[in-house]
C-alpha cells in the first residue's frame, strides 16, 4: 500500500511538472503571434495614452493580413535613425514646408506607438498640428495642442504611398512621428492597440 501511495504522489509531482511547462509554453506562443503587453515609454501619445501606462496589442488580426485604418493606434518599428528625425527625402521633413514623404529603407529594431492618420493613397498636409487628409481637416478631438512651433504647419500636401501609414503622436508639439521620418509601410506594423490595463483608473479600450 505505501509503495503504491508514493508511486501516485510521483505521478502527479510529473503531471504537475508538466501542465505548468504546457501552460508558459502557450502563454509565450500567445505572447509571440496573438496579443502582448507594451509599456507607453514617452508623452508622445499624450493625453491619450500616459507615461508608464500599458497596453495590449493585437498582434494575431495583422498577422493575418488586417491593415491599419486611420484611427487606430498601432505598435510598430519605426524607421532607422527616427530618434534623429532622419527624412528618407531631401528637402521635406523638419524645417521644410512639406512632412516627409518616404522613410529611409531600413528598419529600426527598437518599437513606436503612434496613431494611424492617413494610409497609402491619401493626401496630407499639417495645420496647427492638424492632419489635413485629402484637403479636410481632420477631426482629433483627441489631440493635444501643438503649440505654435516651426513643425506644427507643414502646408505643402504628399501622397503616402500604397502600402504605408503615416503615423503622429497624440501630442502633437511633443512627437516625433512621420512628419519627419516619413510614412511607415504596413510590413513594419507589429499591432493594433486594443485596451489599456495599467494603471486601474486608466483601464479602458482605445
Amino acid at each position: 500500500m505505501r509503495t503504491l501511495i508514493r508511486r501516485g504522489r510521483s505521478n502527479s509531482l510529473v503531471e504537475l511538472v508538466f501542465l505548468v511547462a504546457i501552460a508558459l509554453f502557450l502563454a509565450l506562443a500567445v505572447q509571440a503571434y496573438a496579443v502582448k503587453p507594451y509599456r507607453i515609454p514617452s508623452g508622445s501619445m499624450e493625453p491619450t495614452l500616459t507615461i508608464g501606462q500599458r497596453v495590449i496589442v493585437d498582434r494575431l488580426t495583422h498577422r493575418l493580413g488586417s491593415t491599419p485604418h486611420v484611427g487606430d493606434i498601432v505598435v510598430f518599428n519605426p524607421p532607422a535613425g527616427a530618434d534623429e528625425e532622419r527624412c528618407g527625402m531631401a528637402g521635406q521633413g523638419e524645417g521644410t514646408s512639406s512632412p516627409c514623404s518616404l522613410p529611409v529603407s531600413q528598419k529600426a529594431h527598437e518599437t513606436f506607438i503612434k496613431r494611424v492618420v492617413a494610409v497609402g493613397g491619401d493626401t496630407i498636409s499639417i495645420h496647427e498640428g492638424h492632419a489635413i487628409r485629402n484637403g479636410k481637416l481632420a477631426k482629433e478631438p483627441f489631440a493635444a495642442s501643438c503649440g505654435g512651433g516651426p513643425d506644427c504647419n507643414f502646408p505643402h500636401a504628399i501622397k503616402v504611398p500604397k502600402g504605408y501609414v503615416f503615423m503622429m503622436g497624440d501630442n502633437r508639439g511633443e512627437s516625433d512621428d512621420s512628419r519627419f521620418w516619413g510614412p511607415v509601410p504596413v510590413s513594419w506594423v507589429i499591432g493594433k492597440a486594443l485596451v489599456t490595463y495599467w494603471p486601474p483608473d486608466r483601464i479602458g479600450t482605445l
